[in-house]
């Protein structure tokens, strides 16, 4: 239910973003299902990358391009503004280097769109401060040791390394209630469960 919530919520708003006709690259893609909604709805020309094999298995059975690579390195190769828009769906935190990613999706895209669970939102500062434990939500539902998730960060701490490092925020977007999935647009970093930025490299 919640999965379907989330595509329903996040994948539409991305939609909303991406012009018609782009030239998409997803990292993370998945089975695909965003690229097939913008390729659908968008009539853009995509492609998918993932490092999970049956996922791109997944991903071409939709009838989507898709390629297994390791998003670390796979966009060395790419030329500078390749793509309209480069989207890190609920990936920047399970990469190695989200540093580098991040400059590299911003060289290869015109513009970029990330999305990340906010490790600020409330309920999980309260399950840390009261619970004593790595605290899991229906956005972070793993255990610690089995968590794909290995550098998880806030919407601060995303807005301070894109002032740092050269990247201009254009678009924010914070999701809040786990239930209606509602946008917040006041004490964002406390009451977001999840962000999504639309961001460039400074000229």
């Amino acid at each position: 239910m919640y999965k379907e919530l989330y595509k329903t919520t996040t994948f539409t708003e991305i939609a909303r973003i991406v012009e018609p006709g782009s030239r998409v690259l997803d990292l993370g893609c998945g089975d695909g299902a965003l690229l097939d909604l913008l390729e659908k709805v968008k009539k853009v020309s995509g492609l998918g990358i993932d490092i999970d094999e049956e996922a791109v298995v997944g991903a071409l059975e939709r009838g989507i391009t898709a390629v297994c690579e390791d998003f670390d390195s796979a966009l060395t190769h790419y030329k500078k503004s390749m793509y309209d828009y480069v989207i890190l769906s609920q990936t920047l935190q399970v990469v190695k280097r989200p540093d580098h990613l991040l400059s590299e999706i911003v060289r290869v895209g015109k513009k970029a769109i990330v999305t990340f669970p906010n490790f600020a939102y409330y309920r999980v500062r309260l399950r840390l401060m009261f619970g004593g434990r790595m605290p899991k939500s229906k956005i972070l539902p793993w255990e610690w040791f089995n968590t794909p998730n290995i550098h998880l960060l806030t919407i601060n701490d995303f807005r301070n390394f894109c002032r740092t490092h050269g990247i201009r925020i254009l678009k924010a977007v914070y999701f809040g209630s786990k239930v209606r999935r509602r946008a917040v647009s006041l004490l964002s970093n406390l009451l977001s469960e999840e962000a999504l930025f639309v961001i460039e490299r400074k000229k």
